[in-house]
């Protein structure tokens, strides 16, 4: 109470106001008080009391509170209105104070009244008001009529946060008034209500939820049949919570029709509230369209098994639920097998229907689980891999006997993290505590189990659990395992023997045969294949791939028949093996399919080439390949032909032109085996020869793991327990090694040691896969465990697809087709035809399976890796134009035809894959799509064939040769030369390249006129160069020749008809600028190397053309920016480029100059060498000699003395100055015999020719006139230029360099005095040793020397110098020179 003192009376308050001296922001007014006065409180807040006998002042301080004057009224912000009985006058100047003008925030009104024609006056207010946030109506009587008006107010208005009704009875139609104006009104925040029946809060929420307000709601009422009050409904939008306490059946429905399309709920609690299944019917609803909520707890709700049900099956679904509580309920284990339903997989191929439900809570006293329930259990607890907590609470019905089967169902859970089991009973004993401690032994990923309540921890032994979790959760602390630290190795004992052979060859009666041998000597004959086969199977049965399995005492031998159809090629590459193998390849001697006519000695070479290059191809990519792949050759049908005759004879000697090109390639057996294949004693001994080498291969083949002959075991059982499933998924061999094999146990949840353990588990599959035990693809997640099933029925049905007759929509046009399209094709195909057949592909495998093992397969292709979805190329939809003859589309007279023919480079052993020619299809398909809105391209495909149209050019890629080794470009192009081969090298080249897999690929020109007429592959393939060999020639000719150099071509016929006539093309016209500049360019670099070996002095004269030479320009690269950025700013390129390097015939005339200069300084060398001692014998001999040795009809020029050497002759040159050459028809002396003298006087000579003679060859001097084909590999004994590329042509590569004595400025004179005189000693040696060897041979005078080197002792005129000539220079240079004879 107030003191006195502070106590004024309204007179004082009413002049305060009028002289504005107080500023106040609250006001209460208390009416119906004792006495009249105000107080005080604060410097801004006041509390008046007024009086019955003083009412009159209450309406004289509204209305100076409301002049426009006043200043307590710019201030004031709240208001507050106790035990007022209002007239229409006060409620009028209340509506004046609270004008728009004022700044009033909150209102609040307690024990009021207001009758029907005051709250209209108060709503008319409230509807325009723009100022106030806050109203409170408590005990204030307004009832649904007053609602009603607040309600249409508020509808209107948009400023008001919060509304508050207390106590007052506004019944269901209020509410419903409250409601409506809550579906219009968006800025009200927080809603309160407190009525005196929880009915009123149905409306409220159910608008709120319907609308999706963020609006704040509590509703109160007083309890049924008690003096007391409880809140209803809760919502707090800023946790996204909704908490419903009581609520009738009817507002229950609802709520939950008005939660359907509701996004502001996240978490919907229904505790305690009796739910029918009528409301669980709704429920269901909620769950199937709501998409926000995330946790629903409807513990103690009185469900039963129809309402599970209901709940059920919105869980089938639902995608977003993460939390469903059903604790204290009343349905049993009936109630439980449907609610787990949607979490379980009852087979490896179903998909779990719902994946997003995390936590799972269930139990109470009267919920009976039983063993309805627990089989519901314990199939979830085995198959789900989302759930990752699961709570049983106050289980009475489970035994100890149920709880050790839910942790045995446990050992294979992954995602289960957490396990309450607070208050069952049946946890009890010391079977269910050890059962518990195995689980946590195999199964690292629990964090937790509560077992709370239940006997075992009350009697104390729940600590054993709770330290064993504790140790797992340390345990992410481990140092890291050694990958393969304890995984010994050992010596496989699988083998597998692979027949090959093209189709028709009798493989198959083969296989029965050695079958029949193996099972005769007793081998068990495992029943991986299945000898009794229904009549009706039987017909339908698929070709493929068959496996056949015997034992071998401790030996497993697999005989794999490969398919030898062609439809069946492209799935061998996948089962070529990595680890114990060996191949027979079988033939027939007859052609098919009669077996009446001999087949020819070319067509079975070509047979056994096939499957020779196919074995050689993929052991080249073998990642452990150990020694060569065994082969062992057979030929069938031996009973049908003569052995003698001529036929036969041939046979053999194609056989063994097979066996010794491949020899080094592949370890042949030395015996070809001739066998009938229907007779088993014919097959006996290579039945023997099969056994005896599979024994050899696998002591030579890689060790495999040790662990690997458990799992045979281990997966052999599994298969006996499981003989309806031939396919192990991935997780179910992840769970077999977690259980079963301590060494691939994950024993922590550590992420890095876990990805450890499944990379050895990955391994160990791996190194399963090579042994021949089961096939395993990791990308196809399971293991193969029945070959049969997986290479006889799954491939040969996938293999022999028809899509194109499966379907004919435009969905498969251009032989793409989407991946659903492809599924739905597959379901409809691979379903048996015959109602009492079942398939058993769908019943292990599903549609997307099977698409994926046709990528893997290579049977489809994927358009873009990246998109799951992507479009998927069939190569067996694109089919082979053969009524159309190919020909461009536009040849104008301007065209240029370009071809360009990639082989592999050892084709003869190797060559492309099937799958090579599809997956480039899709890349450059990629590519130009790619480019189509840029330039308009257009892209269509073939067999085997690409059509493309870029911008003017029109190319066809083509894949040839029966052997499927080489592609054909081939272009008719608008755009120069240059332009095309850049876009082949930029567009086509590098997609090629990436799909080649290691294969080196040479390129060569293809002859203009063939892709002029696109003349057939079969002619063409004789018609191109090597580019590198072009580019040799080229570099082999002197500069004069280089512009106008020729390529000729060789003529073609058929049967005697010309198809291609000779003729020649100019290199310019075969390579593009680029390789033509290139040559020029590597021309003068080793023009210039050259250069410095003899020490050209440099060129004074600036004028002269060796300026031209100074200048060289800068390499240029430009780039084929045709393809991303326009073909005709390459045409701006290439015009700068022709401004930056002269044209070609400028660039040559520059190379005769600097050879011209090169010549004269090589001459003036040799000359120095010739002339350098005139005193020995005043040059009675020659001085420039060599020598050849003769073999094989041959003569091969001599590089370096050996002791020892025999059969040479001695040749001389002609020495001519300027113009030395070899003199043709030369008798030369024969030397019988090398010995030790001669060699140590002519082997510094021998140093110094053979690098003049470099020189020569580098620069076309006439000193290797002649020699030709004489000139051998000099790359040894010039070592230090090798691989100087300037050593081309029929000299070969006669000259990579000289090392040795330097014919260069050493000899000259100059710096290096005493290396000089050692060279002159040299030379004068070696011309001492020829003057005394031909006096020994009687050939001494000059009439000798004539007869037998041709050559004349003359003398020059201007300088006197001695000279041996030749007779042609005797009488053409008779001008310079006289004889002088001896």
């Amino acid at each position: 109470m107030a003191s006195n003192q502070s106590l004024r009376d309204l007179q004082w308050l009413q002049q305060s106001i009028q002289t504005e001296t107080l500023n106040l922001k609250s006001i209460s007014f208390h009416l119906s008080q004792a006495t009249s006065c105000c107080h005080q409180e604060t410097q801004d807040s006041i509390h008046i009391n007024i009086s019955n006998q003083t009412h009159f002042q209450f309406s004289n301080i509204l209305s100076l509170l409301s002049s426009s004057s006043s200043k307590t009224r710019v201030s004031l912000q709240n208001l507050e209105f106790y035990d007022v009985e209002w007239d229409v006058e006060e409620v009028k100047n209340l509506e004046t104070l609270l004008g728009n003008s004022s700044n009033v925030k909150r209102v609040e009104f307690k024990k009021n009244k207001l009758d029907f024609e005051c709250m209209e006056i108060f709503a008319t207010m409230l509807k325009h008001n723009n100022v106030i946030k806050e109203i409170m109506l408590c005990e204030s009587r307004i009832g649904s009529y007053g609602a009603g008006l607040i309600a249409s107010a508020l509808k209107m208005n948009t400023c008001l946060e919060e509304l508050q009704i207390w106590e007052d009875s506004i019944g269901s139609k209020g509410a419903e008034e409250i409601a409506k104006m809550i579906e219009a009104n968006s800025t009200l925040k927080v809603l309160t209500i407190f009525d005196s029946s929880s009915i009123t809060a149905t409306p409220l929420i159910s608008a709120v939820l319907a609308r999706n307000r963020s609006m704040e709601v509590h509703v109160w009422s007083e309890e049924h049949g008690r003096n007391t009050s409880s809140k209803v409904v809760e919502f707090a939008p800023q946790s996204s919570t909704l908490r419903i306490y009581r609520l009738t059946v009817s507002g229950a429905c609802r709520v939950a029709c008005a939660l359907g399309w509701n996004t502001t709920v996240k978490s919907l609690d229904l505790t305690g509230v009796r739910l029918r299944s009528r409301c669980a019917k709704e429920l269901r609803w909620v769950l199937e369209q709501n998409r926000t909520l995330k946790e629903f707890n409807l513990s103690n709700t009185r469900l039963k098994n129809k309402g599970i049900v209901y709940l059920a099956a919105g869980l089938f679904k639902n995608r977003t639920l993460e939390i469903l509580k059903l604790n204290n309920n009343r349905f049993n284990g009936i109630g439980i097998e449907h609610l787990l339903c949607p979490l379980t997989r009852f087979s490896s191929l179903q998909i779990q229907a719902n994946v997003s439900l995390k936590t799972v809570t269930f139990g109470g006293k009267r919920s009976k689980i039983g063993k309805v329930g627990l089989n519901a259990i314990l199939q979830m607890l085995s198959s789900n891999q989302t759930v990752t907590r699961l709570g049983i609470y106050d289980d009475q019905s489970l035994k100890s006997q149920d709880f050790v089967r839910i942790f045995k169902s446990l050992e294979k859970n992954v995602s289960l993290k957490w396990l309450c089991l607070q208050g069952c009973k049946g946890v009890d004993g010391d079977l269910v505590l050890n059962t518990i401690m195995e689980t946590l032994q195999v199964n690292p990923w629990i964090e937790e189990i509560d077992v709370a309540r239940t006997p075992l921890q009350i009697c104390g032994k729940a600590e054993e659990v709770y330290v064993k979790l504790g140790q797992n959760a340390r345990s992410e602390v481990e140092v890291d395992v050694d990958l393969f630290k304890d995984m010994p190795m050992t010596v496989p004992k699988s083998c597998r023997v692979f027949i090959c052979g093209q189709e028709f060859s009798g493989k198959t009666t083969l296989c029965n045969s050695i079958s029949q041998n193996l099972s005769s000597s007793k081998l068990p004959y495992i029943d991986q294949v299945k000898t009794l086969v229904n009549p009706v199977e039987q017909a339908i049965k698929t070709t493929g791939i068959k496996v056949k399995t015997f034992k071998d005492e401790d030996t497993k031998l697999s005989i794999w028949n490969l398919g030898g159809h062609h439809e069946f090629f492209s799935v061998h590459d996948l089962m070529f093996p990595g680890g114990a193998s060996f191949f027979v390849i079988v033939s027939s001697l007859f052609r098919k399919p009669n077996n009446k006519e001999p087949k020819p000695p070319s067509e079975l070479e070509e047979d056994l080439q096939y499957w020779l290059r196919f074995i050689v191809s993929n052991s080249k990519r073998a990642d452990q390949q150990c020694m060569l792949p065994n082969v062992t050759m057979v030929l069938t049908h031996h009973d049908k032909i003569d052995p003698n005759s001529i036929d036969f004879q041939n046979t053999v000697n194609a056989v063994q032109r097979v066996r010794d090109k491949f020899h080094g390639y592949v370890d042949f057996y030395p015996t070809v085996f001739t066998v009938d294949a229907r007779s088993s004693a014919s097959v006996s001994k290579l039945t023997h020869h099969i056994r005896k080498t599979s024994k050899t291969v696998l002591q030579r083949v890689p060790l495999v793991y040790e662990l690997c002959n458990d799992l045979i075991t281990i997966l052999s059982d599994w298969r006996s327990e499981n003989h309806e499933k031939p396919a192990m998924r991935w997780r179910e061999f992840s769970d077999l090694c977690q259980i079963r094999i301590p060494s691939l146990r994950v024993q922590s949840r550590n992420s890095h040691i876990v990805k450890k353990v499944e990379m050895r588990r990955k391994a160990v599959a791996a190194c399963l896969h090579c042994i021949g035990e089961v096939i395993y693809f990791e990308e196809l997640g399971f293991l193969i465990l029945d070959f049969q099933w997986f290479c006889g029925e799954v491939i040969g049905q996938l293999v022999k697809l028809n899509v194109r007759k499966m379907n004919s929509n435009e969905d498969v046009n251009g032989g793409f087709v989407s991946r659903k399209e492809l599924e739905k094709i597959l379901r409809g195909s691979l379903q048996s035809q015959l109602p009492m057949i079942s398939s058993k592909i769908f019943g292990n495998m599903d549609a997307g399976d099977l698409v994926n093992m046709m990528l893997k397969l290579e049977l489809c292709y994927k358009q873009d890796p990246s998109d799951p979805e992507s479009l998927l190329l069939i190569p067996s939809l694109l089919e082979e134009n053969r009524t159309k003859i190919p020909k461009w589309q536009m040849v104008t007279s301007d065209c240029v035809f370009a071809g360009r023919h990639l082989e592999c480079h050892d084709s003869s052993h190797m060559f492309l894959t099937p799958g090579f020619f599809p997956k480039l299809q899709v890349q450059l398909h990629n590519k130009i799509i790619g480019l189509k809105s840029q330039h308009g391209a257009t892209y269509s495909l073939e067999k085997h064939l690409i059509l493309i149209n870029i911008n003017g050019v029109h190319i066809r890629v083509e894949l040839g040769g029966q052997l499927e080794y080489y592609i054909d470009i081939l272009a008719c192009s608008t755009k120069n030369l240059t332009e095309t081969i850049k876009l082949f090298r930029e567009l086509l080249y590098p997609s090629i390249q990436n799909l080649c897999h290691g294969l080196t690929l040479t390129e060569s020109v293809i002859r203009p006129e063939c892709v002029k007429n696109l003349t057939a592959p079969r002619y063409r393939k004789t018609q191109c160069v090597p580019l590198f060999k072009l580019k040799q020639a080229l570099l082999s000719v002197p500069a004069d020749g280089m512009y106008d150099y020729q390529h000729t071509w060789s003529p073609v016929t058929d049967s005697g008809r010309p198809v291609v006539r000779p003729g020649f093309d100019f290199a310019r016209d075969l390579l593009s600028d680029d390789d033509f500049k290139e040559v020029l360019h590597r021309r003068y670099n080793d023009l210039y190397n050259l250069a410095v070996e003899l020490q050209v002095p440099a060129e004074n004269n600036s004028n002269g053309p060796s300026q031209a030479q100074q200048d060289e320009p800068g390499k240029v690269d430009p780039s084929f920016a045709g393809i991303a950025k326009g073909v005709e700013e390459v045409i701006q390129r290439l015009k700068i480029i022709e401004m930056e390097i002269r044209d070609l015939k400028q660039e040559i005339q520059g190379l005769r100059y600097y050879e011209h200069r090169l010549l004269t300084e090589l001459h003036r060398k040799v000359n120095y060498l010739a002339n350098y001692n005139v005193q020995i014998e005043e040059r009675k001999v020659p001085n420039m000699f060599y020598f050849v040795k003769t073999e094989n009809y041959s003569r091969r020029l001599v590089t370096n003395m050996i002791s020892g050497m025999t059969a040479l002759r001695l040749h001389m040159l002609c020495e001519f100055r300027g113009e030395m050459h070899v003199v043709q028809d030369q008798m030369g002396c024969e030397m019988m015999q090398v010995d030790n003298k001669a060699v140590k006087s002519l082997a510094p000579y021998m140093k110094g020719f053979m690098k003049l003679l470099t020189f020569a060859l580098k620069i076309g001097a006439h000193i290797a006139a002649g020699m030709g084909e004489m000139i051998p590999d000099l790359s040894r004994e010039v070592a230090h230029l090798a691989g100087n590329p300037l050593v081309y042509g029929a000299a070969g590569a006669a000259a990579a360099g000289a090392a040795g004595v330097a014919a260069g400025g050493s000899l000259a004179g100059g710096g290096g005095r005493g290396r000089s005189s050692d060279i002159q000693e040299d030379m004068k040696a070696a011309q001492q040793w020829v003057v005394d060897f031909l006096r020994e041979r009687g050939c001494a005078t000059g009439k000798d020397i004539g007869d037998k080197f041709g050559l004349w002792r003359v003398r020059y005129r201007n300088d006197g110098q001695i000279a041996w000539v030749c007779r042609h220079h005797m009488y053409t240079r008779s001008n310079e020179i006289f004889e002088v004879p001896m």
